[in-house]
């Protein structure tokens, strides 16, 4: 298996830097395009399966940006509400999947019940997470609160079983949200850097991502990391860092 674990890899969500198609500030056409099989089966599996309308505009839209940067492939699906069931031969049948991004409690739902974890473990293609997706294939998944009320409501669950195709962390859009408040505190400096004590999160800004293959993973691009309260940059933009 062969992971792409990015923050966004079609821009900045923010629009601070307009991208049209694939972000190729690290490298990622080139890295994706040296791995990819032509005659591609590609898969989604959204953050919020009762949600197909917005499902297919993702798929719609990334067949187009395949299409426009030259991935040939032989079909999207998507596996949603719409399917009845999830079988592990029809998973490893695909050639791409692609996790999206949302609510990254709801996604893990939708994965726990799909029986995601054990099935996804003997796939042999290319995975690409964006956000959530990518924050779901943590062994050990660090939800971050996100929407009102989640950081002080007692019963939020901050830490729950992933897809287990990655040992790391990692939260997405840093340069978007690195200011951003929430329930009346600052998310990064009063929630995320306590749930830090004892854990160790990377964070990334759209543009920058995870390679990971044959049992390595590798930083591209700008990242930070926090580690029992402390913020430390660890790498820039056109750099890379091996991390595993």
């Amino acid at each position: 298996m062969i992971t792409f674990l990015t923050s966004s890899p079609t821009g900045p969500l923010d629009n601070s830097r307009m991208v049209d198609g694939f972000d190729d500030k690290n490298r990622l056409v080139i890295n994706l395009r040296r791995r990819w099989k032509d005659g591609s089966r590609c898969l989604l599996l959204p953050a919020d399966p009762d949600d197909p309308e917005f499902n297919d505009i993702i798929r719609d839209d990334m067949t187009r940006i395949l299409n426009w940067r030259g991935f040939p492939h032989a079909c999207f699906d998507v596996w949603d509400c719409r399917n009845s069931a999830f079988p592990r031969e029809g998973l490893l049948a695909y050639d791409f999947i692609l996790l999206g991004g949302g609510h990254v409690p709801t996604q893990n739902a939708f994965f726990q019940k799909a029986g995601l974890r054990e099935k996804i473990r003997d796939f042999k293609g290319i995975v690409m997470g964006i956000s959530a997706g990518t924050m779901n294939c943590a062994d050990m998944v660090y939800a971050q609160p996100e929407l009102p009320g989640e950081s002080i409501d007692p019963n939020y669950v901050r830490h729950f079983e992933g897809l287990g195709l990655t040992r790391l962390n990692i939260l997405p859009h840093y340069q978007a949200v690195r200011n951003s408040r929430l329930d009346g505190k600052r998310l990064f400096e009063d929630i995320t850097y306590a749930d830090s004590m004892g854990h160790s999160f990377l964070v990334l800004p759209d543009g920058s991502y995870v390679l990971g293959e044959n049992g390595h993973e590798t930083l591209y691009g700008e990242a930070w990391r926090i580690t029992d309260g402390r913020i430390e940059k660890i790498c820039r933009d056109g750099q890379t860092l091996a991390l595993y």
